[in-house]
């Protein structure tokens, strides 16, 4: 069966796909807030002409967001070829991958007492295995994995709207995220850096209980020679790599930068880089992951 191209105004399509529990149901909800003809569990196949029909409907560029998950398993070879189609055409095109830990949905389940669509005799943790399995296709086909793990719902709305709201479709969205490395690797990070070598305030009396927002601890970091030689090369990277991911066509570049606990030197290195970047290649969008967590006690030097 051959779909057919959407023949209307160009359209910005969102794939919301992923693990049961992950977060697809408050992605859906959200991006109907943004404006987005949202449809949930719709086989792939009707895709096109769901675009087809809202276009012709409202006369605009049309945005639309489609639930894809385990519910349809029997109608997911179908979506790569579907998607294939509608980039020959004029649609722009983004695949959300929700994700979380095993233990982060299995509270979840056992919350809100929902059944796993794939509950069975090896009850819900062998389940979320076998969903991994069957969407590990849909995984590696994604624009970005959103891991959910720690995500409130507030926070979960505020990365979508981050992405969403801003650029038009097609732009090349640039995100700086702080973390610290005792509380794990960010995994929508394209590119990761580590400025553990670099000064640490968590050492100055006068400095250990601020954070890099504040400015004399910015300045105790940035001031470093090694500091300001990392920051100029790793610009100049940057500055060679963008435009080749834009030339690629992809829609997002995420770039981790992290340090022991995500407080001092990722978070003046972040704002710093996010400012260049700015200037330079245009708006980025800097999150500072592990601040709410600077409260937190101290488990070894930051």
């Amino acid at each position: 069966m051959t779909s057919p191209v959407v023949r209307g105004s160009r359209a910005d399509i969102v794939v919301v796909t992923g693990l049961s529990g992950a977060g697809k149901s408050t992605a859906i909800k959200v991006f109907e807030d943004l404006g987005y003809y949202c449809v949930d569990n719709l086989p792939p196949v009707l895709l096109p002409k769901i675009v087809d029909v809202v276009s012709e409907a409202r006369g605009e560029e049309v945005r639309v967001a489609l639930g894809v998950d385990i519910r349809g398993k029997e109608f997911l070879p179908d979506l790569a070829r579907v998607l294939d189609e509608l980039r020959e055409g004029r649609s722009a095109v983004h695949v959300l991958f929700f994700d979380a830990a095993d233990d982060a949905l299995l509270r979840r389940f056992s919350e809100t007492r929902r059944k796993h669509p794939l509950g069975g005799r090896g009850g819900a943790k062998e389940a979320i295995r076998k969903e991994r399995v069957i969407l590990s296709s849909l995984r590696d086909m994604s624009d970005v994995v959103i891991d959910t793990s720690r995500f409130t719902v507030h926070e979960l709305r505020e990365a979508i709207v981050r992405r969403f709201h801003r650029a038009g479709a097609g732009e090349l969205q640039v995100s700086v995220i702080s973390f610290g490395y005792r509380y794990g690797l960010p995994m929508e990070a394209d590119m990761v850096v580590d400025v553990r070598f670099l000064p640490n305030p968590n050492f100055v009396p006068a400095l250990k209980r601020h954070t890099g927002l504040d400015r004399r601890v910015s300045e105790y970091v940035l001031r470093a020679r090694a500091t300001r030689s990392f920051l100029r090369r790793l610009s100049e990277l940057l500055h060679f790599l963008l435009p080749l991911y834009r030339k690629e066509g992809k829609a997002y570049f995420t770039i981790g930068v992290g340090c022991t606990g995500g407080m001092h030197r990722s978070v003046a290195v972040a704002e710093a880089l996010g400012e260049i970047l700015g200037k330079e290649e245009g708006a980025a969008v800097v999150v500072h992951r592990d601040l709410p967590r600077s409260s937190l006690p101290a488990k070894g030097g930051r």
